[in-house]
């Protein structure tokens, strides 16, 4: 008999077990501007033991990319599983449901299968002019800065920026008015003194509260918003690197033969002092963006790092999928470009991190080809759920089996976007090569301009090869046509239903 309750006890403690893990909880940290420029993508100077020690525990993709290398879109992508070319949206102020008012989002999916989805930080894009959605989480976004000073003379005496109020959807007709803030501020502070420490503040209370809720799985996820600009992180991270060290990019021009559209002159860095065109070719600035780069990357790596180790306290971790994203890539002086907003490889390549508890090997990378796209349909699937049928389009495809066996393939290539005033450019990037070609949405074929870039043969994209291999643009044409015609700006705007 004693051997019998004993074994009953065992059987009920695995039942037990199997129903925590059976629905799993996730973790999503969304990290706005951040590039693969960590210690677990081999970059000896990033100072990252947090982010390094999480893709320790899981797989790294090392050839990620995002669908559009801007905020607002990109995270329509993720949370939709829906390309910008078929949303008709690629700008910063429209928002998704003006596309498909009756989308259901990844966390919306989660929700109606009895998971609670909360979001702390920046998911969703908030401001200029758009807004979060409240039907995609159970409780109210708690939003917190993304542009921040705590010296008065960093913000024009303590004057609402420029910056400061597109991203709070504030004055908005009189942006250009109003001053320019700093573009990097340091400051002898404790953590929470910006907004990403608050973040994991209020992260560790979240998860807190989810393990008094055994019985519900939850659905966190914490929008760390450094490195975007203003590049402000408390000195000690700022302490922790050399300027000296950076080496600068070592071509900082267009790429030869590329169409001249299909660059960027200033942009976003030259809203915040005192950057110019002109001063961003000075090797000190350069430094000093370099320097607060990583700086900022070590802060938010930090806030990371206590969140995991929360998990782990809460014995919260076996029963997790972690997933690291981030929205786009980022130039840091190549092409002498700053910022994103290209089709070019920095703009676009994104750290990608999935850890899934009896599912990943542990430290293990893989080079399959991956999209924000497809970070939806993974979820759902390690989570036991359908996979997501819209109604949005549904662009993601599963990375389970890659999860399962890196050396799997699932797709042949990743896809993305950038436009240019009437053209857009779609991209393709297969494991070699990167193709864009630039029409107006459609128009002819024989419309289109093109470049053509050799990864093996050209890393820097210093030529544009697309006159010089028409074999290889024909064999990638031939890929990209089997994507729909991208949607015109716009072209998305559904009328909401009556009633």
């Amino acid at each position: 008999m004693r051997v019998a309750a004993v074994l009953l006890l065992l059987l009920s403690f695995a039942t037990a077990v199997h129903a925590a893990t059976a629905r799993p909880n996730v973790l999503l940290l969304c990290v706005d501007d951040l590039k693969p420029l960590l210690g677990c993508y081999g970059d000896p100077l990033a100072k990252t033991p947090n982010l390094d020690r999480l893709a320790a525990r899981g797989l790294r993709f090392d050839l990620a990319y995002c669908n559009q290398s801007v905020c607002a879109p990109s995270r329509n992508n993720l949370l939709l599983g829906s390309r910008s070319t078929s949303l008709g949206i690629y700008g910063l102020q429209q928002n998704f449901r003006t596309a498909v008012p009756d989308a259901v989002t990844m966390t919306q999916h989660f929700m109606r299968h009895g998971w609670r989805a909360e979001a702390v930080g920046k998911v969703l894009h908030s401001g200029h002019g758009n807004h979060d959605d409240d039907a995609s989480w159970s409780v109210p976004t708690l939003k917190d800065k993304v542009v921040e000073y705590l010296d008065p003379r960093n913000s024009a005496g303590g004057q609402l920026t420029r910056e400061e109020a597109l991203f709070t959807n504030q004055k908005l007709s009189e942006i250009r008015s109003l001053p320019r803030g700093a573009a990097w501020e340091i400051m002898d502070v404790p953590d929470n003194a910006y907004a990403d420490g608050r973040i994991a503040d209020e992260g560790i209370r979240r998860l807190r509260a989810a393990r008094e809720r055994r019985d519900t799985p939850f659905f966190l996820a914490l929008g760390f918003v450094k490195p975007h600009l203003p590049l402000t992180a408390p000195k000690k991270y700022w302490d922790l690197h050399d300027p000296r060290a950076f080496p600068l990019a070592p071509r900082q021009r267009d790429p030869e033969n590329a169409p001249v559209y299909a660059g960027k002159v200033g942009g976003e860095i030259v809203a915040y002092d005192p950057l110019t065109v002109e001063n961003l070719r000075d090797e000190d600035t350069q430094r000093r963006l370099l320097h607060a780069y990583y700086a900022c990357v070590s802060y938010m790596d930090a806030q990371v790092g206590r969140v995991l180790d929360e998990l782990d306290r809460l014995t919260l971790t076996a029963e997790t999928i972690i997933v690291l994203w981030g929205d786009h890539g980022w130039h840091l002086g190549d092409h002498g470009y700053w910022t994103k907003h290209t089709n070019y490889e920095q703009a676009n390549r994104i750290p990608l991190v999935i850890v899934a508890p009896g599912v990943t090997r542990p430290g293990s990378a893989t080079r399959q080809l991956a999209e924000t796209v497809d970070v939806f349909p993974t979820l759902a699937e390690l989570a036991g759920l359908p996979a997501p049928r819209g109604p949005q389009p549904i662009d993601g495809v599963s990375l389970v089996p890659v999860l399962r066996d890196p050396a799997r393939t699932v797709r042949d290539h990743a896809y993305h976007t950038y436009p240019r005033n009437e053209r857009l450019g779609r991209a393709i990037r297969t494991e070699r090569y990167r193709l864009v070609e630039w029409k107006r949405p459609g128009a002819p074929a024989d419309t289109a301009e093109f470049e053509l870039y050799d990864y093996v043969a050209d890393p820097g994209e210093s030529r544009n090869l697309a006159g010089e291999q028409p074999a290889v643009v024909g064999e990638l044409r031939r890929i990209l046509a089997r994507h729909p015609e991208a949607k015109p700006a716009g072209a998305g705007g559904a009328k909401k239903k009556k009633g």
